[in-house]
């Protein structure tokens, strides 16, 4: 059986249980490269072009990591991930597996099947039919590993809107940590790679958990209620992972009431500048809520972020105070 590497970077942090599940119910081995480091960004920034953004350059250093380590690498080409959408995903995610080609050498075979859900119902067990029968599994094998799979993504889901994080989640924590209701509450949004990477974001989870702040991310939103907030803006955006912060945004400033709002971005990302701008005006149209934009690069250091959320929080201890 093969051992199939998963890099730990974009789509990493929302669909690795489902593959997780599939590959290693069919008998293969899943390897999942190292956690975000210095040492991953720099071999990123060395192999991928200058112009990409730094998700971009992050994967890249997580392919390299995994490439002397595995049989396969997975790089699925994500496209759809709703059914029927006219959204997509970045184009940076369309051309992933050829942006990889391109620039690294030496590595081992990669799956880029194209995952465009918006087909079909059913189109995402045919791309599972497709990448079993290559590995030669029978369709039996390879539905009983899909409904395993699908189940085994759902639970992930749900505990995520139980207010698990990504990687609390994925470790089979059922419970959603009890908080002091007098503590704030802050939405802290952004894409997933983002959000739940610490090496990334410099570990802003942790550091808002220390100051007894209760966060609120995009992923805790129920779907259903996160797709309710479709009918608040004039059309969808273009980009998958743009409609569900610009959404998550409102539900937060609307439903379930916030103290703040911080919008996690990558320097460089075009969507983003535009979600970024729409976000802070829709806090200060809907009662004037504090919002903070945190973009982060490569050079993003841990003072400097840490030092902007706990003025941040202060500032919401402050106003909460005088109301």
């Amino acid at each position: 059986m093969a051992k199939i590497g998963f890099p730990k970077a974009l789509y990493y942090y929302l669909y690795y249980p489902f593959w997780q599940e599939f590959f290693t119910n069919l008998g293969h081995d899943m390897i999942v490269s190292s956690s975000t480091s210095k040492a991953i960004l720099d071999l990123g920034v060395k192999e991928t072009v200058n112009d990409a953004c730094l998700p971009i350059k992050l994967f890249h250093g997580h392919v390299g990591d995994l490439a002397s380590k595995v049989d396969v690498i997975f790089i699925p080409r994500m496209v759809s991930v709703r059914k029927f959408a006219t959204e997509t995903f970045c184009p940076k995610f369309l051309g992933l597996p050829d942006m990889v080609h391109a620039s690294m050498e030496d590595l081992p075979p990669v799956i880029e099947e194209k995952i465009d859900l918006s087909k079909s119902p059913l189109e995402l067990w045919r791309v599972c039919q497709r990448i079993g029968k290559e590995f030669g599994h029978s369709q039996w094998q390879i539905n009983n590993a899909y409904w395993h799979a699908k189940k085994v993504q759902h639970r992930f889901f749900k505990s995520m809107e139980n207010g698990l994080t990504a990687e609390k989640a994925m470790t089979g924590e059922k419970k959603k940590y009890t908080k002091d209701k007098n503590n704030l509450k802050l939405a802290f949004l952004g894409y997933p790679y983002l959000v739940y990477d610490n090496f990334i974001n410099v570990n802003s989870l942790e550091l808002l958990e220390k100051m007894d702040v209760e966060i609120k991310t995009v992923e805790m939103v129920p779907a259903k209620k996160l797709l309710a907030q479709r009918k608040k803006l004039p059309k969808d955006l273009f980009w998958n992972f743009s409609n569900r912060v610009m959404h998550s945004c409102l539900y937060y400033l609307d439903d379930e009431k916030v103290d703040g709002i911080v919008h996690v971005t990558a320097f460089g990302c075009g969507p983003d500048a535009m979600v970024d701008k729409m976000m802070e005006l829709e806090s200060k149209n809907r009662g004037e809520v504090p919002f903070l934009t945190l973009s982060l690069d490569e050079h993003t250091g841990n003072a400097g972020v840490a030092t902007r959320l706990e003025a941040f929080v202060d500032m919401l201890k402050i106003r909460r105070e005088k109301q």
